[in-house]
C-alpha cells in the first residue's frame, strides 16, 4: 500500500476541521479552498471527508463513513470526487507542485526545470 500523508480533513460528525501543521505553508488561498471543499464535500456526504499526498505528491481524496451510515451512497460519493478532480483540476495541480517542490528531494531540481519554462507534466 502507497504511503499517504492527511493534508486536511473536514468531519460530520464531529463539526470540526483539521489540517496537518506540515502543510501550513501552502499558500493561504489554497488551504481556503481545500478547507471549502472539505467542509462542503462532508457535510453534502454526511461523512470524514479527507485530502491528502501520496509520497510521490498525487492528491488523493477519501472518505470515510460514520458508524451509523448504514445507508451511505457510495456510488454517489465515487461521483463526488470524480466531479471535484474534474473541476478542480487546477487546484489539484498546484498541490502537487508544492508538495514536489518542498516536500520532495528533488524539489529544488523540479523547481529550477519549472523555471526554465518546462511544463510539470514533462518532469
Amino acid at each position: 500500500m502507497e504511503e499517504k500523508k492527511v493534508l486536511a480533513a473536514a468531519s460530520f460528525d464531529k463539526q470540526k476541521y483539521y489540517i496537518d501543521n506540515e502543510f501550513s505553508a501552502i499558500p493561504e488561498g489554497i488551504k481556503d479552498e481545500v478547507k471549502t471543499i472539505c467542509v462542503v464535500l462532508a457535510q453534502k456526504l454526511m461523512c470524514t471527508f479527507v485530502v491528502g499526498f501520496y509520497k510521490d505528491g498525487d492528491v488523493y481524496f477519501d472518505i470515510v463513513k460514520g458508524e451509523n451510515a448504514i445507508d451511505f451512497d457510495d456510488i454517489g460519493a465515487e461521483l463526488e470526487i470524480k466531479s471535484l478532480m474534474r473541476e478542480k483540476k487546477e487546484l489539484i495541480r498546484s498541490l502537487k507542485l508544492w508538495y514536489l517542490i518542498y516536500k520532495t528531494p528533488d524539489g529544488e531540481r523540479i523547481k529550477q526545470e519549472l523555471l526554465s519554462g518546462r511544463d510539470i507534466e514533462e518532469i
